[in-house]
């Protein structure tokens, strides 16, 4: 199973970004999608995340500006970025765990800046 995430690139403040995160492989059903983010020398944070049966869980700094979305049929987690602030900036990585195993993507950068 691989993850291949696109998406990143430099915005605005204010700005919008939508990140995709699609698997490829052997793939049956995918129980849990999610994003996390990593700063330079800090932790690797969740961001958001969704499982199969559709609930959704928001870190409290994007609640109200991202949203998290599934497509089963294309095996692919979305991240929709509104509102996008400096303090977004960071490394954006997918998780999906399929058959008990986790898998990660390799990571999009999302820089927000004027």
């Amino acid at each position: 199973v691989q993850l291949q995430a696109s998406g990143g690139g430099l915005v605005q403040p204010g700005g919008s970004l939508r990140l995709s995160c699609a698997a490829s492989g052997s793939i049956y059903s995918i129980n849990y999608m999610a994003w996390y983010r990593q700063a330079p020398g800090k932790q690797r944070e969740l961001v958001a995340a969704i499982a199969s049966s559709g609930s959704t869980n928001y870190a409290d700094s994007v609640k109200g500006r991202f949203t998290i979305s599934r497509d089963n049929a294309k095996n692919t987690v979305y991240l929709q970025m509104n509102s996008l602030k400096p303090e977004d900036t960071r490394v954006y990585y997918c998780k999906m765990v399929i058959r008990a195993r986790t898998y990660w993507g390799q990571g999009t950068l999302v820089t927000v800046s004027s």
